[in-house]
């Protein structure tokens, strides 16, 4: 019976997993035009296991390239798509009706700094998200390669 009840109880990465399926398939069937519009999904390899993942993810345009940015909404943990573009940083993107590659390259210093500053005016959640953990939030560039 103890077992039973183990097997049932989804896991916080269950959950999440259900919501961003949701996300996901609503994200497709509009092309992105449901929500709030600064959501692309990302798709990167898994550094540990090979096999392809999509996440939606908040971002930000800045020039010819596009932001997005690791809070993992505030967790002290950074989200498992970061360590796997950092591994493979090849990753599709899909904006809207549009998908393509792209080349995922964290920022530091300065640039990060200025950068993750004008996501918290866009968009006020993420400093919440940055009150909430003692590690530096990525920010990552994203660069279309195709």
């Amino acid at each position: 019976m103890a077992d039973l009840y183990f097997e049932t109880v989804p896991t916080e990465a269950q959950e999440r997993y259900e919501r961003n399926i949701k996300v996901i398939e609503e994200f497709r069937r509009t092309e992105g035009r449901s929500g709030a519009g600064r959501t692309l999904l990302l798709t990167t390899t898994g550094a540990k296991t090979g096999k392809e993942r999509t996440v939606p993810v908040a971002f930000l345009s800045e020039g010819n390239r596009l932001l997005i940015f690791g809070s993992r909404a505030g967790s002290d943990k950074h989200p498992d798509w970061y360590w796997n573009l950092r591994k493979n940083p090849i990753v599709t993107v899909e904006v809207g009706a549009e998908k393509y590659q792209a080349k995922a390259t964290p920022l530091e210093g300065e640039e990060r700094d200025r950068l993750f500053a004008k996501q918290k005016e866009v968009m006020p959640v993420f400093a919440d998200y940055e009150s909430r953990t003692q590690r530096v939030i990525p920010v990552i560039a994203l660069e279309r390669t195709t």
